[in-house]
């Protein structure tokens, strides 16, 4: 029971964010339409069967069955329907106010990004320490493909795959899309620069690139709960997590893992306090099968608590980055570079609409943000059948100064069907395969 409820859960907010975006999406079509004149006879979220609205001023505004979309219909918007050459049809404007009219869609989904990360950062965030930060490696990880070509503790990362790595935040998102991929990184060592040559692997559900570097942090104690062992082998409040019997720590979560893997056993906890080293030897107590030390554990944070101001050139920022990913991600994959198994359908935003619920609004919010950003840009690209693709076709007919043929423009459209239809079962088959249940009956992975 538990389980459909929380299907039932993911499936809801699934069609909640999708159908935001959308209707935002269509909304920005349909009011640049009606603000040229433009006669609107549908405004509908979905595909197929009607299943209610209503019709105002000749437009039916409704809700069809399929929550996968949805559209804006105008009068006279393609060749092979009949037209009167009336000037609120469609085709009938100049190419122009066309343009207009097609653009103002991936336009309001951009907007839509700014405008929900702003929100997002006004909250105020906890972020890594480290992630504004030069890459400077801190620690290499043992066997890990930077390990095997050499990259050491004390390299600055310059650049990876030509591309400049000036904090760890870029350098995670470079290396994040090149998973299974031959990729030159350069480093400064010494003073001279050197470049090495190395394949990430490829981890976690969406097949992130990691080469196994990591930054000069630890974890510390945020806090200690009296009577437990921790406190009685002489932990304090602040003290600064280095290495766990002789392994280094980096992350809370590692330091979380490694006290968990020993109940009832002695650990030597390498601490920093005051700035001076100490050893602590400590024995987790069992709770179930793991050990419990009775510590809070923190990563090095800090707050970002932007003004109103400050919050918009931030999101503005930050969008910017993050469009500048997905042109470099669509470049990637035509050039291949960037793995397709990181591209996400329907289930898996769906699973991650799922998540951010329940993770509270501030996660939502920014993963609509991001999606949002996504839709908005992806339908500018030049593929017929697109936003995008429509404008290409109108520009290349203007500066050959003649319209396409409606033979061309089927063509055109039949092309650009076919590449969509070629993504999506690209999409559709990696999200199956996140599916663990459906991946077992994958023989041949």
């Amino acid at each position: 029971m538990q389980a459909i409820l929380s299907w039932l859960s993911t499936l809801w907010w699934f069609i909640v964010v999708l159908g935001v975006l959308v209707f935002v999406h269509e909304f920005g079509h349909f009011l640049m339409a009606r603000r040229l004149g433009v006669r609107v006879l549908t405004f509908a979220l979905g595909f197929g069967p009607r299943l209610f609205g209503v019709v105002r001023h000749g437009t039916d505004y409704c809700v069809r069955a399929i929550p996968l979309g949805g559209y804006v219909k105008m009068a006279g918007e393609n060749p092979e329907e009949p037209r009167t050459g009336s000037t609120d049809e469609f085709l009938s404007r100049r190419k122009w106010q066309r343009f207009q009219v097609l653009i103002m869609g991936p336009l309001m989904n951009i907007l839509l990004a700014v405008v929900l990360m702003w929100a997002v950062l006004l909250q105020g965030a906890d972020v890594p320490a480290f992630q504004d930060q030069p890459p400077v490696v801190g620690s290499v990880t043992s066997g890990s493909p930077a390990e095997k070509v050499g990259i050491r503790a004390g390299d600055r990362i310059m650049r990876v795959g030509g591309r400049r790595a000036d904090t760890w935040e870029q350098f995670f998102i470079l290396i994040g899309t090149r998973a299974d991929r031959d990729v030159p990184i350069v480093l400064r060592r010494e003073g001279r620069e050197i470049t090495v040559r190395v394949m990430p692997k490829a981890s976690g559900a969406y097949d992130a690139g990691d080469i196994g570097v990591l930054p000069d942090v630890h974890p510390h104690i945020a806090g200690i709960i009296a009577g437990q062992p921790c406190e009685k082998a002489g932990c304090k409040a602040g003290d600064i997590v280095t290495a766990v019997n002789g392994q280094r720590i980096s992350f809370a979560a590692e330091l979380r893992e490694a006290i968990e893997k020993h109940p009832g056993r002695p650990i030597t906890m390498s601490v920093t306090r005051g700035g001076a080293p100490l050893q602590i030897v400590v024995t987790p107590a069992q709770s179930g099968r793991v050990g419990k030390l009775g510590i809070q554990i923190g990563d090095e944070i800090k707050t970002i608590q932007p003004g109103p101001i400050q919050a918009l050139g931030l999101s503005i920022q930050r969008n910017y980055q993050f469009g500048g990913l997905i042109f470099q991600t669509v470049v990637g994959l035509l050039t291949r570079e960037t793995s397709p198994r990181q591209l996400m359908g329907p289930v898996a935003i769906a699973e991650l609409s799922g998540e951010a619920a329940t993770a509270g609004w501030t996660a939502l919010l920014s993963l609509m943000a991001m999606i949002s950003l996504n839709l908005g840009i992806l339908n500018l690209l030049p593929i017929p059948v697109l936003d995008g693709g429509h404008i290409f076709i109108m520009a290349v007919e203007g500066l050959v100064r003649r319209d396409f043929s409606v033979k061309v423009k089927e063509k055109m459209l039949f092309l650009g069907f076919a590449l969509l239809m070629a993504l999506m079962v690209t999409v559709m088959y990696n999200d199956l395969t996140r599916v663990p249940w459906i991946e077992r009956l994958m023989f041949w992975r």
